[in-house]
């Protein structure tokens, strides 16, 4: 009996230092990056209208521990940080955007905008691990209540990230 007890404890500990995958530093998004949010096809409640488009510089560093298990921080030029992560094989990065929706009477609500993105072939056609451009949709929700009205607003664009440093 004491020989079982000690064999299953060798077999546990020989568990618990299982060695974790090597970590690939191609697995990271890492640079200098152009963010477009294309405002020509911006939609809310399903419904197309123009919006102002928006280009900006990202910073990106992150670390990953496999390759669908990234996380790190996104720097931009238009003055916010905030923290990115990959999960699934797709990017996000989350922020909350001061100021969003201006009301005519009292103050503005904030908004909380999400990008959502993943590796694609420049057209966005077909994913690619290898391509230094990332396609998807750039959303941003403002609360429900907001200026007196009981509906929130979502507006959502298309989204591109491309890499030039």
């Amino acid at each position: 009996m004491r020989a079982v007890a000690i064999a299953a404890a060798a077999l546990i500990a020989g568990a618990a230092v299982a060695t974790p995958a090597h970590a690939d530093a191609s697995w990271a998004l890492n640079g200098t990056f152009t963010a477009t949010s294309n405002g020509e096809w911006a939609r809310s409640n399903d419904i197309f209208h123009d919006q102002k488009s928006v280009r900006a510089i990202w910073t990106i560093s992150s670390e990953c521990s496999y390759p669908t298990e990234c996380t790190g921080t996104v720097t931009s030029d238009q003055g916010w940080t905030a923290p990115i992560y990959q999960t699934g094989g797709e990017w996000y990065v989350k922020h909350v955007v001061p100021q969003w929706i201006p009301c005519q009477e009292g103050p503005a609500a904030d908004g909380f905008q999400v990008f959502r993105f993943k590796k694609m072939t420049p057209d966005g056609d077909t994913t690619d691990s290898s391509s230094n451009t990332l396609i998807g949709e750039d959303a941003t929700t403002g609360p429900s209540g907001a200026c007196g009205r009981s509906l929130p607003l979502y507006i959502t664009l298309p989204f591109k990230l491309v890499k030039i440093g």
